[in-house]
């Protein structure tokens, strides 16, 4: 392993590394949420509660997007770490053009395919007679931009796995920056309403993969070529696998999120909210769940070329401690913003605008039992992140995918039916106990596996 004594990776501090590589993950992590939940607060406060159901209803078809962008993008930045470890990046730029080919490709189809059908899906992810306008108008413009938004999300894990955290920090600070000056403007001085939220998220997501793409340019690991695009099936074939975690991550959220919507549409007639409130609340219930969410991701993909690097490299100790140090922020994270659902719910809600006794009433309701729990979804999150990073793709898979598909889908259905709405919002923190303890058995079995072989090595750990 002498090709790796000189390598940062394998003998910075893992608290200077971690920190290196986390904020800027983070920051990224969070400027994509705040596309979101910035359109949420103009949009609440320029529109109403309508249009914040329009965002919610859109929202998990974004996700779809995401998640087949993280599908090749966090498959491919895997596979570049694990590349680095074995010091054999000479043929990365086929996976990694032949990457861009097919988001490209399918971000067209998938763009078709809402255009052909926008009624239809946007009924099916929880419209109403009421909301279908709102969300026809917002989701027709978003989805002109899915191309770009798909392109530049791929290629954010991609550049921050190459060593260049900070550019990748850049190009989704730079779009997210376009949105929050653009967005009033449009909203409220043009008064274009949710379609004026649409353009400005777009042409953020414009400009962040603009910059992206540039920086391939410049890649410090790898240069792509034209014959990188020509199609190469085992170039994909390497990086598909290490990216099905983070592709089911996100479609298991569309999946709960399409039903949650349907299931609030049903049981919020029988209630004193309606149908339209419990899908607003829900939304910026979801969007504020994510900003935790994704600090607690940036974690550990901040963690990620480490953990893959050093146990490409063998270097067990460092991977293990490198984890825990990553939990024990994570952890940190998850108490505190516990604290704040719980006791500040009322402060959260009055950002996105004051629709009423009933609106404020439900919210309270939503965050202090959907949220409650957020610790152990955390930790699940973040040991499906670790379990991707040291090649462990279907741990990684079924860790990723516990909580909401295995446990919330049919949490949700069963205790919605015997408690009605009250009992969806129990179905969360149901399916968070259960998919963090399937976590933390994939993790001490790998934990334990490693100080099996630095106590063979003879290296005493502290």
């Amino acid at each position: 392993m002498e090709q790796d004594t000189f390598n940062p990776l394998a003998t910075e501090h893992i608290g200077k590394l971690l920190l290196q590589y986390a904020i800027p993950s983070i920051i990224s992590l969070l400027i994509g949420s705040l596309y979101n939940i910035v359109d949420q607060i103009f949009v609440g406060n320029g529109v109403g509660y309508l249009g914040n159901c329009a965002t919610s209803i859109i929202f998990p078809l974004t996700v779809i997007g995401l998640a087949i962008a993280l599908l090749i993008g966090d498959g491919t930045a895997a596979h570049l770490s694990l590349c680095q470890g074995r010091n054999q990046t000479e043929d990365f730029h086929f996976c990694l053009g032949n990457g861009l080919v097919l988001c490209t490709i399918l971000s067209i189809i998938y763009m078709i395919f809402f255009f052909m059908f926008t009624d239809s899906i946007l009924t099916a992810f929880g419209a109403t007679e009421v909301t279908l306008p709102y969300a026809r108008e917002y989701g027709t413009v978003i989805f002109m931009g899915m191309p770009f938004y798909m392109i530049s999300n791929l290629l954010s894990g991609v550049i921050r796995a190459d060593g260049s955290p900070q550019i990748s920090m850049l190009a989704m600070a730079s779009g997210a920056i376009f949105n929050v000056i653009f967005d009033p403007i449009f909203i409220f001085v043009f008064q274009m309403g949710v379609q004026g939220a649409a353009i400005a998220t777009i042409l953020g997501q414009i400009l962040s993969c603009v910059i992206a793409v540039l920086y391939l340019l410049k890649s410090k690991t790898f240069r792509l070529k034209l014959k990188s695009f020509r199609p190469k099936f085992g170039a994909v074939a390497q990086v598909l696998p290490l990216g099905i975690s983070s592709f089911l991550t996100q479609a298991a959220i569309v999946l709960t999120s399409g039903v949650s919507n349907m299931l609030l549409v049903k049981y919020g007639v029988d209630s004193v909210y309606g149908s339209d409130i419990p899908i607003a609340v829900m939304g910026i219930v979801m969007k504020v769940f994510a900003i935790v969410i994704s600090i607690a991701i940036g974690l550990a993909i901040g963690s990620q070329p480490i953990i893959g690097f050093n146990y490409s490299a063998g270097n067990y100790k460092r991977v293990r401690d490198t984890f825990k140090l990553t939990t024990i922020l994570t952890v940190a994270v998850a108490v505190v913003a516990t604290i704040i659902f719980e006791f500040f719910p009322h402060v959260l809600i009055r950002v996105f605008g004051n629709e009423g006794e009933a609106y404020v009433t439900f919210a309270v309701l939503c965050f202090r039992i959907y949220l409650c729990l957020i610790l152990f979804t955390c930790f699940q999150k973040s040991a499906g992140v670790f379990l991707q990073a040291i090649g462990k793709p279907i741990q990684s898979i079924i860790v990723s995918i516990s909580r909401d598909l295995l446990f919330q889908f049919p949490a949700m259905i069963i205790m919605s039916s015997l408690w009605g709405i009250t009992g969806l919002l129990w179905a969360a923190p149901a399916a968070d106990i259960l998919a963090f303890v399937i976590a933390l058995i994939f993790v001490i079995v790998e934990m334990k596996h490693m100080e099996r072989v630095i106590k063979q090595r003879g290296i005493s750990h502290e």
